[in-house]
């Protein structure tokens, strides 16, 4: 329980952190408006939003009855916009989670053993992060069919060489301190230095890594559901710009596109101003420099 108490002091203490930084002020309420629009998406004025409609409410302006229009099936824009909020953030938060696990695993083991182990690791590294990354998603997209569960595999099948390259560097200078040194000598195991007491020391850039990875989550999603290779059963806000597409009426129908196109580059601006924000946090002697 005690230590339950601290740890939620602590991440409080990071929140107020953040919150002395523009950027991360920014950030973090971009992050708790979509956050709390994700949560509380049916009680705000919302219908299902694969539910079609009569022929007669096809491509409606905005109005008060549909706050957004409606779309060329007479689903209400409104309801798909506050709905496929949750899909951005979900595709968002699981990519970056799987990312950081394997990432974080492959950078600290080979930063930790080096010699063949890390020239194995690296070589493979190296491999993934030579491919074109956007290709690669579509193509694995494609061969693995349509859904939300593969869109964040792929997502994480090209995102984790980063963070494995990011993490080894740290380890690597992690390693050479004199604690790890005195931990070895009284004869602490490799697993107990890699994870308890190197990977500690790595969680401020696997923090930082991690909410920049949340941005590419959602821009890749966006990107490969425009291009057909979302789940159709799925409302998000890729989808709702690749069926504007197709319809064939995209061009005058200002608020269908409109909606979705400035929820993703809001939320993404807001990703990136939090993580631009937590790498300055987390440099040494910024309380100092802010007084704190």
């Amino acid at each position: 329980m005690t230590k339950l108490l601290h740890g939620l002091s602590s991440v409080k203490g990071f929140v107020m952190l953040l919150w002395t930084n523009k950027m991360g002020r920014f950030g973090l309420i971009i992050f708790a408006v979509f956050a709390v629009i994700a949560i509380f998406a049916p009680f705000l004025h919302t219908v299902d939003p694969s539910a079609t409609g009569s022929c007669e409410n096809m491509l409606v302006p905005p109005c008060a009855q549909f706050w957004f229009g409606t779309d060329d099936l007479a689903r209400d824009i409104w309801s798909q916009v506050i709905y496929g909020s949750r899909i951005s953030l979900l595709v968002g938060f699981v990519a970056a989670g799987l990312t950081i696990l394997v990432g974080t695993l492959v950078g600290i083991i080979a930063g930790f053993y080096g010699g063949k182990i890390e020239e194995v690791l690296m070589r493979i590294v190296d491999f993934f992060m030579m491919l074109p990354q956007l290709p690669l998603m579509i193509i694995l997209a494609a061969v693995l069919g349509p859904s939300i569960w593969n869109i964040i595999f792929v997502v994480s099948v090209v995102s984790w060489p980063t963070t494995a390259r990011v993490v080894r560097s740290q380890v690597l200078s992690i390693r050479e301190r004199a604690f790890i040194e005195a931990s070895r000598c009284i004869g602490a195991s490799d697993s107990l230095l890699m994870f308890g007491e190197i990977f500690p020391n790595v969680v401020p850039i696997i923090f930082a890594q991690s909410v920049l990875i949340v941005t590419e989550a959602i821009y890749a999603e966006a990107v490969l559901a425009f291009l057909g290779l979302g789940d159709p059963t799925t409302v998000s806000w890729g989808m709702m710009l690749h069926f504007a597409f197709e319809s064939g009426v995209m061009s005058r129908t200002p608020n269908w596109i409109v909606p979705p196109v400035a929820s993703i580059v809001v939320l993404i601006i807001g990703f990136t101003f939090l993580g631009t924000a937590v790498s300055d946090v987390l440099k040494p002697g910024y309380r100092e420099t802010r007084g704190l």
